[in-house]
């Protein structure tokens, strides 16, 4: 890794003098980057050496960190003075030109304050934040949970900031770091989230440790208890490390609110990314200031559609792929899915069926877009993983969910019927998971992979083998693949709804029986699905709270459940049922209403 180089100045409103490094053509767009506490500009070194042969990249020790000198008085770490220092920079190593942030903790906060104070906005083009929220946002975050009766916000930002009490005691954090103890708890929390990785060390001073202290008591009180209405206009990415120990997702994703042209996208790692991901920091920075640059900016497509709900969006600026999105479960999850402010791709076999999920998910959320595919063709699966990426970018959430329903007895399963089930319910999942889990790892994001299998995967049957057989293999395949990517911070899961009414009875096919015996089959099954009345929206609105956790197997409805805990207790009473002939005719017993 190369050095830092030698600092030119730039004078502060209040005569401090600050540390301002510079790499690369400074013709080129300027990357300016805001270092948090305690570092100093050199967490950035990494970062800056991927950038640099494309941009300005420019570094600052921020007041009273590096070389930069301090103020005297506890008010001179007011934001106002350092959301007016960042300006200052800007100011003088882009002049006329707007410069990109990249921010990281209280880099970031500072960074907030400068992007959505209107005498500053102009001078920034983009923000990425990692692991740094606005202050206000999160203030007026905590205050509508209580509002709603949920202290969930209050009890989880207080868990993971308990730090920031002991900053606020006399002379106690000074002698911590004095003495070394706190330097030990430090080294500790850097290796949350880096198992596996090199360790990179950083290169602070006693005086990064010591006044960087004033950061907290000289704002944090100000403005949790009297927050203002804080926003900007210009593209801002949130990059959230997987594994961060001091700052709650939800905290990070309040900003959405604030901040029309919003994107947001997790980072496999901790909480000091800066040093130990600069690669995937750097290519997530430079997709955006290209996209900006190249007049792209999709504020449109970013901005909440008149249907859009109010308040914060779990999913805002994040993209999803939804395969089987013409009807059933795929379109009402990516209504869900565009509800919560992603971007939706619908993907179908129709394509106007795909479309016109796409136009009606724009009316929930950002600007969608469709595509019309049969996953069962691997080519095809590919070329269309390609266009995602050159038109959208990686993806943040996978879900395969197109499939095929097929009954009937194992005689009577042609193999033709074999292998239409095997090509759409099996290895449309396998190629959708090898067309876009490389690129989901190579990115560094992590993300979510969610696959549809059906809760016939643990119940056999003599009505349904064909069916069964695939929806099994998706789920042990899910499973497997989850193991793999667990250490990219992909996490897999198979999802298995149960009698849900879709509507696919209609497209199924009965194989063995007539045409006569086959239609009574259809009308026996709707019949039977309508009375159980779990609709395609209750089991999106599932699906959509589940993939924030990403657990391994997500069972929907209560048969379901039901099914996978006897599965589990007691698999000879499901052995023996599996020889039961189906109520209806042989044909008659269907597949778990799955999407087409």
């Amino acid at each position: 890794m190369s050095e830092t180089p030698h600092p030119r100045h730039v004078w502060t409103a209040d005569g401090l003098r600050l540390a301002v490094y510079h790499r690369g053509d400074p013709a080129a767009p300027t990357v300016l980057c805001v270092h948090g506490y305690p570092d100093n500009a050199s967490v950035w070194d990494g970062v800056a050496e991927h950038l640099a042969d494309r941009y300005h990249v420019v570094t600052y020790d921020v007041r009273g960190a590096g070389a930069s000198t301090a103020p005297r008085q506890r008010s001179g770490y007011r934001m106002e003075h350092l959301a007016d220092d960042l300006a200052r920079v800007a100011d003088a190593v882009s002049p006329g030109r707007p410069v990109h942030l990249l921010a990281h903790d209280w880099g970031s906060l500072q960074a907030w304050h400068a992007v959505t104070d209107e005498r500053l906005s102009a001078r920034f083009a983009s923000f990425t934040s990692i692991s740094g929220p606005c202050l206000d946002h999160v203030a007026h975050w905590i205050r509508s949970g209580l509002r709603a009766g949920n202290p969930g916000r209050l009890l989880s930002q207080s868990a993971h900031s308990t730090y920031i009490g002991f900053f606020h005691l006399p002379a106690l954090p000074e002698l911590s770091w004095l003495t070394g103890v706190g330097g030990l708890v430090l080294g500790a929390a850097e290796r949350v989230g880096e198992s596996g990785r090199p360790r990179v060390r950083a290169r602070r001073h006693m005086r990064d440790f010591l006044n960087g202290l004033e950061l907290y008591r000289a704002n944090i009180r100000d403005h949790l208890r009297r927050p203002g209405r804080r926003s900007t206009s210009i593209p801002v990415q949130v990059l959230a490390p997987t594994r961060e120990a001091f700052m709650p997702e939800g905290a990070q994703t309040a900003a959405a609110e604030w901040v029309p042209d919003f994107r947001f996208h997790r980072l496999d790692g901790g909480h000091w990314a800066p040093r130990t991901r600069p690669g995937v920091i750097a290519r997530r920075v430079t997709d955006l200031v290209e996209e900006v640059d190249a007049g792209r900016a999709p504020a449109p497509r970013a901005t909440a559609g008149p249907g859009a709900s109010p308040g914060p969006r779990r999913f805002a600026g994040q993209l999803a792929v939804v395969t089987g999105a013409g009807g059933g479960i795929g379109r009402a999850t990516a209504f869900e899915l565009a509800e919560q402010g992603a971007r939706i791709i619908a993907v179908d076999i129709d394509e106007q069926t795909a479309a016109r999920t796409a136009d009606l998910a724009s009316l929930l959320g950002p600007a969608a877009d469709s595509y019309r595919l049969d996953v069962a063709d691997g080519a095809a699966m590919d070329r269309f993983a390609k266009w995602v990426r050159a038109e959208h970018g990686v993806p943040d959430i996978v879900i395969n969910n197109a499939g095929i329903g097929i009954g009937g007895p194992f005689l009577g399963t042609t193999p033709a019927d074999w292998e239409r089930a095997i090509d759409v319910n099996l290895w449309g999942v396998i190629h959708g998971c090898r067309a876009f889990a490389p690129m989901m790892v190579e990115s560094g994001g992590g993300g979510r992979i969610v696959n549809t299998a059906s809760c016939a995967a643990y119940l056999p049957s003599r009505a349904f083998p064909a069916y069964a057989t695939t929806k099994a293999a998706v789920l042990m395949l899910s499973r497997c693949l989850r193991g793999e990517l667990a250490e990219h911070g992909i996490r897999v899961t198979a999802v298995c709804p149960g009698v849900i009414h879709t509507g696919i009875i209609a497209a199924t096919r009965f194989a063995g029986a007539d045409d006569r015996v086959a239609t009574a089959a259809r009308e026996r099954l709707e019949r039977l699905y309508r009375m159980r009345g779990y609709t395609p929206e209750r089991a999106a609105r599932r699906i959509v709270h589940a993939i924030g956790r990403g657990p391994e197997l997500l069972p929907i409805t209560g048969e379901a459940h039901g099914g996978l805990l006897l599965s589990r207790l007691a698999p000879a009473v499901l052995r023996a049922t599996a020889r039961l002939a189906p109520p209806l005719d042989t044909a008659t017993t269907g597949p778990q209403g799955r999407t087409a």
